[in-house]
């Protein structure tokens, strides 16, 4: 049945969406489920956007041609990313130029982890694999979204996102391979790393009493996410020598990992907006925002 059937009722328009109904942006949906979609969404699309700067600073600063190439390409489909989904938003009742006031007035948040410096070639490698491998895990989640337009956007998201990964994961190889020195680029950036890495996936909260998954926003649980984050990862990081920063970190019987608490206090801070890097990037987009206002002005006016 399609959602233009369902009636105009908040529980059944909840057992619609619970048994694996589709909505459009036409269709009919109670407040909350709006309100849930334009927050999360929203949050997502400033991630894609704040998610361009740390890669950005060692475009001229990668190693040889190709790595530059490859990290303006990585670059530019971010960007891309931020405004398919921004458009969705828009959909949603909330204008694209609110959203971007919004974020750069502090009020919206972005992800913990654009939060922080890049400090070394090895950040980039880290970032690339690692970072964006939990991103993909979430958003291959979000293939099976209750809202539809979103669920069919993630599709080319996720595809390019899988090439990031491979970037990443060949920067980060080549490090390792190389010179005592390039390896521990590889290793100081991955200790500095982990711990936003833990916090990405968020509290766990027990399924049945996270809202987004209770509206079918999100298809995975926030635990489940970081188990299978750390179920696929953590091998292959041991295979290339590198030492997880965790001496908790242990794969039980029953194969649940288990992992010291991450710092939740730490990724309170760092969203509500006092990350080591927050303020500098939220200036820049802040700027570039009002230097290109006129361009905005003119593609309207005409």
């Amino acid at each position: 049945m399609p959602a233009s059937e369902v009636p105009r009722d908040e529980q059944a328009f909840l057992d619609y969406v619970q048994s694996g109904g589709k909505v459009e942006a036409t269709d009919w949906m109670p407040d909350e489920y709006r309100a849930r979609l334009i927050k999360f969404i929203e949050m997502h699309a400033n991630s894609e956007l704040m998610g361009v700067l740390p890669e950005r600073e060692w475009i001229l600063r990668a190693p040889t041609l190709q790595r530059k190439l490859a990290l303006t390409a990585k670059v530019q489909d971010e960007a891309g990313h931020a405004q398919l989904i921004y458009r969705v938003v828009e959909d949603l009742g909330k204008p694209r130029e609110r959203c971007l006031e919004d974020l750069v007035s502090g009020k919206a948040k972005f992800h913990n982890v654009f939060h922080y410096p890049t400090r070394t070639w090895g950040d980039v490698g880290v970032i690339a694999w690692l970072v964006d491998a939990a991103a993909i895990i979430s958003q291959k989640a979000l293939l099976k979204c209750s809202y539809a337009p979103y669920a069919r956007i993630m599709k080319k998201i996720c595809w390019e996102e899988s090439f990031h990964i491979l970037h990443g994961r060949d920067v980060v190889l080549a490090l390792v391979t190389g010179t005592p020195a390039q390896f521990e680029l590889v290793q100081e950036a991955l200790n500095r790393w982990w711990g936003p890495l833990m916090q990405f996936h968020g509290h766990t909260i027990p399924a049945d009493e996270d809202p987004m998954v209770i509206w079918r926003i999100k298809s995975q649980g926030n635990e489940e996410a970081r188990q299978q984050f750390l179920e696929g990862y953590v091998p292959q990081i041991r295979e290339l020598g590198l030492e997880i920063p965790d001496p908790k970190l242990r794969r039980r019987e029953d194969g649940v990992w288990e992992y010291t608490e991450p710092d939740w206090d730490e990724l309170r801070s760092v969203v509500t907006g006092h990350g080591p890097k927050t303020a500098e990037r939220l200036a820049f987009r802040r700027r570039f925002l009002e230097q290109e206002r006129w361009v905005r002005e003119a593609v309207l006016a005409a």
